[in-house]
């Protein structure tokens, strides 16, 4: 019988590496790992009992209470750590957002709750920006004719690191896209004491059509968009420009968000810094395979695992997903 040759070598069958379960866990070149996860969460003021997200099944606005539980379920199934998103009262946003900083707002409160609940057993991470607290919805202050200025907008953004550095998160995530904000936030954050706090920079935050599900699970009062300051979804090279001045400036770790559909930013990302960088599976993307699923379109359980693995495949340390605690017990 003749021999059957692939390619170049006689008897090369790369198939022999996918033979069974086993093999292929054994050769398998990315991992999940219930340490990479952070876990997305909205805490809202005023409310007796969670409040579900409409466009993201499973998940909720918190009370107080329940976000305490959901920390200790996420340190549990060893998740990584927590990023929390403060909802106000409509009442109490204003144009400067003042209730972002109120040392007794809604996040501020939500940082001290799981800190006092789990301590340092979790990476208590802080959403850093203006827009859940603005009447107009925007991310910054805005000028007489209407537009983000940013200066002004990053002394606002000073006072929040430190109001949230006060509070005892251990890692703030400023998400505004101000150009300059981190070295202000670091610079805020070293001179009240707070050396220790890590900055999380959102280095190529996109605007995206992904975000939808979010502003509902925040409350937000956006009237427009947010295309003046967020990235240009057709642009690569000013990602990798935001990412050498984030870099100058001190950020601790970067991230990509949206993580699906830049998986190519990422990968420049891992392949150009010797810093963690992160991805943000965002809402929706959570929603796009929850709706599917429900509709018996895909298999829920491995769309979602695959959607992980591949973030992780393209050079994410670090992913944020709505899934991480129920992805984490089942890594265990």
């Amino acid at each position: 019988m003749a021999l059957t040759t692939y390619g170049s070598f006689p008897g090369t069958r790369p198939r022999r590496l996918r033979t069974t379960p086993a093999m292929r866990r054994m050769v398998a070149e990315a991992r999940l790992h219930p340490a990479d996860l952070i876990l997305p969460a909205f805490v809202r003021e005023g409310i007796t009992s969670p409040v579900p997200i409409e466009a993201m099944p499973g998940v909720v606005q918190h009370t107080r209470d329940t976000l305490r539980k959901a920390a200790v379920e996420a340190v549990e199934a060893g998740v990584a750590g927590i990023m929390l998103f403060g909802v106000p009262e409509d009442e109490k946003k204003d144009g400067a957002g003042t209730a972002g900083t109120d040392p007794d707002g809604i996040l501020q409160l939500a940082i001290r709750d799981v800190r006092d609940e789990v301590g340092d057993d979790l990476v208590i991470m802080s959403d850093l920006c203006l827009d859940e607290y603005t009447d107009h919805g925007h991310c910054g202050i805005l000028d007489s004719e209407g537009r983000v200025d940013n200066d002004a907008t990053l002394e606002r953004y000073a006072e929040m690191a430190q109001v949230q550095a006060d509070a005892g998160v251990h890692v703030v995530g400023p998400s505004g896209m101000m150009d300059g904000q981190i070295g202000v936030i670091r610079d805020a954050l070293d001179q009240t004491g707070h050396e220790d706090v890590t900055v999380l920079a959102y280095t190529a935050k996109y605007s995206s059509a992904f975000y939808g599900p979010f502003r509902e699970a925040v409350g937000s009062s956006l009237k427009g968009d947010r295309k003046t300051y967020q990235q240009d979804p057709a642009n690569t090279r000013e990602s990798l420009r935001e990412l050498a001045l984030d870099l100058q400036e001190g950020a601790d770790m970067v991230m990509v968000k949206p993580a699906g559909p830049y998986l190519d930013i990422l990968a420049k990302f891992a392949d150009a810094v010797d810093v963690p960088v992160a991805a943000y599976q965002i809402s929706g993307e959570y929603a796009m395979i929850e709706a599917a699923a429900e509709k018996g379109w895909i298999d829920r359980e491995k769309a979602i695992l695959e959607s992980l693995t591949g973030i992780r495949r393209a050079g994410a340390d670090v992913i944020l997903t709505y899934w991480a605690t129920e992805v984490a017990r089942s890594l265990r």
